[in-house]
């Protein structure tokens, strides 16, 4: 099987039973908007778009800019699907920053290059990663820059699933199949990985169980219920995360 089938296949299994999926109080996707502030990006990301001295910067998933405003390129391109983080986005880039709403790649024939295209902790939404990685590459004249946390972000919840909803969940894709699917894909990639800081470090811990309820598909009404599962069921495993550049062809 090829690295980008087996991706797409692991993707494809985490979806949530329809009955689960459809008793749930709100949509368990997507993610609080307070999680995309400028202050959240990973720094050996920034360090791997700056290096090349980017003039202008694309940042595709860009939610509120974190990985792409702290760099300080005086041109900043953004792309997501909602409307709320492009505005946020927008607004901290400051003036002649440029946005497009949509999804990657279906608006990228609307979007220009530029000299560094970034996209952090977008790749484990993406079933198609070759059309998405493919791109990225055409969009970027000097560098292509990804960042992903090494394990899928919905793994850390998996004694929980398990214990309200007896199943088990997938543990892939990975950091690593990103490499052999960017490898299989022919592309020339370098990385590094680093300790990732946890999201919710500094959240409130009303934010982080609605969040968890929301994740798991429950009501409010089992609020208690759930903060006495998320000590319990806490999961400690060191956090890392990995950041992928290789040369763009724009």
């Amino acid at each position: 099987m090829s690295a980008t089938t087996r991706w797409a296949d692991e993707l494809a299994a985490w979806a949530i039973d329809p009955q689960l999926l459809a008793a749930a109080p709100e949509s368990p996707y997507g993610f609080p908007a307070g999680l995309f502030g400028t202050d959240r990006g990973a720094a050996v990301t920034h360090q791997t778009v700056a290096e090349v001295q980017p003039a202008s910067v694309l940042d595709v998933g860009c939610g509120g800019g974190a990985a792409s405003i702290p760099v300080g390129a005086p041109e900043l391109l953004g792309v997501d699907e909602s409307a709320e983080l492009l505005a946020r986005f927008a607004a901290a880039a400051g003036p002649g920053a440029r946005t497009w709403r949509g999804r990657w790649p279906d608006v990228a024939d609307q979007v220009p290059a530029a000299d560094v295209v970034v996209s952090a902790n977008v790749v484990y939404n993406v079933p198609d990663i070759a059309a998405f990685v493919t791109a990225l590459t055409r969009h970027a004249r000097r560098r292509v820059v990804v960042e992903l946390t090494d394990a899928h972000p919905w793994t850390s919840m998996a004694g929980l699933w398990r214990h309200f909803h007896g199943q088990e969940r997938p543990a892939g894709p990975t950091a690593d199949l990103f490499g052999s699917v960017l490898a299989e894909l022919g592309v020339s990639a370098q990385s590094r990985t680093w300790p990732r800081t946890d999201p919710w470090r500094d959240a409130p811990a009303a934010d982080v169980l609605a969040f968890t309820c929301r994740r798991l598909c429950l009501p409010a009404s089992r609020d208690a219920e759930v903060a006495e599962a998320m000590d319990r069921f806490a999961d400690d495993r060191p956090r890392t995360g990995t950041t992928w550049w290789w040369p763009g062809t724009a």
